[in-house]
């Protein structure tokens, strides 16, 4: 369990039950096996932790990482109010583009990093939405809103809507960083998963929603590759 796992379910708690939701009932909170006391307690030791990893950076790395903590402690309530809860996740997720080139450059190159954090955005658009229809029965029951709810039957094309501008930016992100031709050819790789994931999906099947979203650690890998033959071949 991580830091924001342990706040979601606090933030939540009351209104959606992960007791309730098929997908999350077996999971320590939602089962009984730790207290929302407990996951309190272990969110304030992981957010020292990880302070405490930043301590040695840059200080501007470190007033990235503070500024993302009202992203990441506002998402998990964002279902109880907009139909589009993925866009905040999206932004709190990837806030550490910004942080890891800051930790690593002392500064931020607009025309590269922001770029690449909006590819990341639409991406996290993409496949949180094909996630979220695991559990669109149990939302609806619930109360509570997601993009899945949101865009139902035209949940394909949306995604490949945000498919295409996440590959966009990535690609202007290298333009603007000066890299070599095998970051777009493995871009080109990482447009074709994209599309298998997108139309091969069946919304009506939550195991296999999960698949596809789990095969992004497979287009992950993809672009870290894409990034590192395009350096280093740049």
């Amino acid at each position: 369990m991580n830091c924001g796992a342990s706040y979601s379910w606090v933030a939540v708690k009351g209104s959606l039950d992960p007791a309730v939701v098929e997908r999350t009932k077996g999971r320590p909170l939602a089962s009984g096996a730790i207290t929302g006391f407990q996951a309190l307690c272990f969110l304030g030791i992981q957010l020292l932790i990880g302070y405490g990893v930043l301590h040695p950076v840059n200080e501007l790395s470190r007033l990235l990482w503070v500024s993302s903590l009202p992203l990441i402690f506002i998402y998990p309530l964002m279902k109880r109010i907009t139909y589009w809860p993925q866009a905040l996740l999206g932004l709190a997720m990837n806030w550490g583009v910004l942080r890891s080139w800051a930790a690593v450059k002392g500064s931020l190159d607009p025309t590269i990093v922001f770029p690449l954090l909006v590819g990341c955005f639409f991406w996290t658009l993409e496949y949180d939405t094909i996630y979220a229809h695991q559990d669109k029965k149990d939302d609806v029951k619930a109360g509570v809103k997601s993009t899945a709810l949101l865009l139902g039957e035209s949940t394909k094309l949306w995604s490949a809507s945000f498919g295409a501008a996440s590959i966009a930016s990535f690609a202007l992100a290298g333009l603007n960083a000066h890299i070599g031709w095998p970051f777009y050819a493995l871009l080109a790789a990482t447009s074709g998963h994209k599309a298998w994931q997108i139309w091969d999906v069946d919304l009506s099947n939550p195991a296999d929603c999960f698949r596809k979203f789990a095969s992004n650690k497979w287009l992950g890998g993809i672009v870290f590759s894409a990034i590192l033959f395009g350096r280093f071949l740049s």
